[in-house]
């Protein structure tokens, strides 16, 4: 059968969702594969085995994570010429977009970014992906066979198929060229307690309609253990961090639950949003444009409507 790879993404050896939702969706498509750069490979192979990962290659060279993103690419170029495989899959992070980019060029594999499926129509990959902030869904099929594609977080519900993968070591040394940006320093982000915003299976956003004071939409989101975000109204008012900032020039976000509460709708948030699963939207204004493409809406004041959406919640789980 034909080897899909799948890079891993973890943080040292805790494999993120977003991995065993591409192994789920590598399985469509041929054997699945595991890429593991990085340390503590064995605390992540029960977890790539549990859904499926035939093999596992790892690398823990310094040269994967003291530089940029070129090494990793060429390392991935090197399996997909050692396996031959028809397909890379890479998580749809800035990060994992500027990787693909690169091994689509180092291999001429065709490149998909932000697809939302993946799919194996009459031996043919064929992937949907969402476009001009969700107007159009596009369908596409690598013209040569083989492509590099990167998935966004939630596009699959992960399934678990049991295998027992082999691990296997690899051998690497990256050129001159791939050595020529140097990470000089790092730190952790600071926690929140909430799951990143990509990540999420729910999100609560909130809009100019907030005011600045996004009390209420956190309570919410805790309630339901959801990440919040934030229009770029207000991350440009200054009233939430631009690092959760959701729209064209922020994070795509596409999870099960999208709520949005005081946001118009304007096309720069539609373009960050749109591909959830479920929109409700809590808005004043009843001819916001946010109401156009929500399963549910509410037209009311959103600090009277979410503390009592809060306190049901709070209720159901008792």
């Amino acid at each position: 059968m034909a080897v899909v790879l799948v890079l891993v993404d973890h943080l040292d050896g805790k494999v993120r969702k977003t991995t065993a939702e591409l192994l789920t969706i590598a399985r469509r498509i041929g054997e699945p594969s595991s890429v593991f750069l990085g340390a503590n490979v064995q605390a992540a192979a029960d977890i790539l085995g549990k859904y499926g990962s035939q093999k596992i290659y790892h690398c823990d060279s310094a040269e994967l994570t003291d530089y940029l993103v070129v090494p990793q690419a060429e390392l991935l170029a090197q399996l997909v010429a050692e396996t031959s495989a028809v397909a890379v899959l890479i998580p749809s992070t800035p990060e994992g977009k500027e990787v693909a980019a690169r091994l689509a060029v180092k291999t001429g594999y065709g490149l998909v970014t932000d697809a939302v499926d993946v799919q194996s129509v009459d031996g043919r990959i064929v992937t949907t992906q969402s476009v001009f902030a969700g107007s159009y869904t596009v369908k596409s099929t690598p013209s040569k066979g083989n492509a590099v594609i990167t998935v966004k977080p939630n596009s699959a519900p992960p399934q678990q198929q049991p295998a027992q993968p082999e691990l296997t070591p690899v051998d690497f040394t990256a050129s001159d060229l791939a050595r020529t940006a140097r990470i000089t320093a790092s730190s952790p982000k600071e926690k929140s307690g909430r799951p990143e915003l990509t990540e999420a299976a729910i999100v609560v956003s909130g809009g100019r309609g907030t005011g600045g004071d996004f009390t209420k939409v956190e309570d919410f989101a805790d309630s339901l253990r959801a990440a919040v975000g934030a229009s770029r109204a207000a991350v440009d008012a200054g009233w939430y961090p631009h690092t959760s900032q959701v729209g064209q020039t922020g994070k795509q976000v596409s999870p099960q639950l999208y709520v949005a509460c005081g946001i118009s709708g304007a096309i720069q948030h539609r373009a960050g949003m749109q591909t959830s699963k479920t929109i409700i939207a809590v808005n004043k204004d009843q001819e916001a444009p946010i109401f156009e493409l929500v399963d549910f809406g509410v037209v009311g004041d959103l600090f009277a409507v979410l503390p009592q959406a809060t306190d049901a919640v709070k209720s159901s789980k008792g």
